[in-house]
């Protein structure tokens, strides 16, 4: 018996035709839908703010107006978190929706997340639930389920537990649905969508322009095949599936609220093409805590690039950091940072690429201290400084940016409850046993490859990588292609490796986790990112690049395996 889930978003703004496409592509029981980062419950909460009624991804409204007859005439199920801040009011509109277009839908949705008013000065703040409040719904005959802040995998643990009858305690089955939540839950991500090894693939014969959606055959025993419906583009492999598996994770233990999955347990094999199996997941307790993402104003922001063309670059950034720094001590904002950027070549054959880029970028919890005053000062070089003087836009008055914080409360505190489509309210107990999160023991390294000759070159030719943010912290996947780069790597990719490779990370905390069934390392780097996406610390806040930086930087490489 076999449980087919799609996935057709990876986030607020992901591609809208999506919907449409996975309910005509192929059969399917079973279509999600995620709308919700850390960013988008910041934008939500904004939103909120200026109209009570709204909080949730409105986009989902507009693409189930053009879908929901389809939904039903193929008997597909849709389970979504786009309820964001508001998943009773999602569910109403829906209703509304449903009723206009004359289509007797059933809709149910999860509360209890929201935990706003128990953290005060939070503009949002909600605790990741698991998926058993949407197994309840689905239980009880909802055609559509609407969350808000859950677990990004609870989009598919939810159904396949509801489908196969597992409960709270089957911790090898709920882990593999979690692995499997996992690698649908950023969409084309797991169908070569941001894929290390594009170039190759787009050599072979692989048309990367327009990645079909991802979706899971799901088994009873918590195994799954990975695969796309047919016909659409992309690719999906053990490197596509294995970059998913370590985006935005750590060590070997991946915990949520129903279930902690050993990612070190995790075993891919090629099923045919474009089908990736997955199998032999085991599951733990979960912890006892759930965690909770907090949202809130950390103050106004400013920026201006100024751009610096030709000969003297390091001298006219100079010129106009002493010159600003004059203005700006006047009334100086709390937070100051410069950035040059040598985006320029000698003796260049276009303006564009003989100028660098010198970025200021001001905090201030007073907007103030962050508008007119740098406007102002900016403004009035613009004849007073280095030869060539220009910037790439005027400074604004400067814009509010938030802060992400993660804290955790015990799994008691959290009231989950599924109202039903009938209007019941169903609580969700709590999980029943738990065990505290610990790293597990470093597995033993492989043998290292034999002495023998080597090669200035770029680490991206023998491994692939994938970054990407938790809160202020990065993480970097790194796996290895063959059994032979892998022996190299896990003996070459140290810590005290990584810091040398990227500057940034050298005076962070590093960790380093390794996981030889991927034939991968996973490092996290504590406090890059500063306070989050929102709050926009450096160039890349999201250490979207992170990994491709990494894969760029050089290193004596084995000739076998180049």
């Amino acid at each position: 018996m076999t449980l087919r889930i799609g996935n057709a978003s990876g986030f607020y703004g992901d591609r809208f035709d999506a919907l449409r496409e996975m309910l005509t592509g192929g059969e399917l029981d079973v279509l999600t839908g995620d709308y919700l980062a850390e960013l988008t419950m910041l934008i939500l909460g904004r939103d909120r703010l200026k109209d009570p009624g709204a909080g949730y991804a409105r986009t989902f409204l507009r693409q189930l107006e053009d879908c929901l007859g389809l939904a039903r005439e193929s008997g597909v199920r849709i389970v979504t978190n786009a309820g964001g801040l508001n998943p009773a009011g999602l569910a109403d509109a829906v209703r509304q929706l449903a009723d206009r277009l004359g289509i007797p839908v059933r809709v149910a949705h999860v509360e209890g997340d929201d935990l706003t008013a128990a953290h005060p000065g939070s503009l949002a703040a909600h605790a990741y639930l698991g998926g058993f409040g949407i197994a309840e719904c689905l239980r009880a005959g909802a055609d559509i389920v609407v969350t808000g802040r859950v677990t990004d995998a609870a989009l598919v643990t939810g159904p396949a537990a509801a489908h196969f009858g597992w409960g709270p305690g089957e911790y090898d089955r709920l882990a593999g649905a979690v692995v499997a939540g996992h690698v649908l839950e950023c969409g084309t991500q797991a169908t070569g969508g941001n894929y290390a090894f594009f170039a190759e693939a787009g050599a072979a014969g692989r048309d990367l322009r327009r990645p079909g959606f991802p979706l899971a055959e799901l088994h009873e025993d918590g195994s799954c095949v990975i695969t796309k419906h047919p016909g659409t583009g992309g690719l999906v492999d053990v490197g596509t599936v294995t970059a998913q598996l370590l985006y935005e994770t750590g060590g070997a233990r991946y915990a949520g609220p129903d279930v902690t999955a050993r990612l070190d347990t995790v075993r891919l094999s090629e099923d045919g093409p474009d089908r990736v199996r997955i199998e032999g997941v085991r599951g733990e307790a979960p912890p006892p805590a759930l965690k909770v993402g907090r949202n809130r104003l950390g103050g106004f922001r400013n920026e201006v690039v100024f751009v610096l063309t030709g000969l003297d670059i390091e001298a006219k950034a100079a010129l106009v950091r002493e010159q600003m720094a004059e203005a700006l001590a006047k009334s100086p904002p709390q937070e100051t940072r410069w950035e040059l950027v040598r985006t320029d070549r000698p003796d260049a054959d276009t303006e564009e690429t003989a100028s660098a880029l010198l970025r200021l970028v001001v905090r201030d919890r007073d907007q103030e201290a962050v508008g007119r005053a740098l406007s102002g000062a900016a403004v009035e070089l613009a004849l007073a400084s280095y030869p060539g003087f220009h910037v790439l836009a005027p400074p604004g008055k400067g814009s509010p940016y938030g802060v992400f914080e993660d804290v955790y409360v015990p799994q008691g505190d959290v009231p989950h409850v599924a109202v039903l489509h009938d209007g019941r309210r169903i609580p969700v107990p709590p999980a029943r046993d738990t065990l505290v999160l610990q790293d597990p023991p470093q597995p033993a390294l492989p043998e290292p490859l034999p002495a023998g000759p080597v090669r200035r070159a770029p680490l991206g030719l023998v491994a692939g990588a994938r970054s990407g943010d938790k809160g202020g912290n990065a993480n970097v996947g790194v796996w290895a292609r063959s059994d032979e780069a892998w022996r190299w790597v896990a003996h070459t990719l140290t810590v005290d490796a990584f810091r040398h490779l990227l500057p940034e990370s050298r005076e962070l905390a590093v960790t380093r986790h390794l996981l030889p069934n991927l034939r991968a390392v996973n490092f996290t780097v504590a406090g890059i990112l500063g306070r989050g996406v929102a709050a926009q610390h450096r160039f890349d806040p999201q250490a979207k690049a992170l990994g491709e930086w990494l894969r760029s930087r050089h290193l004596d490489i084995p000739e076998a395996l180049l």
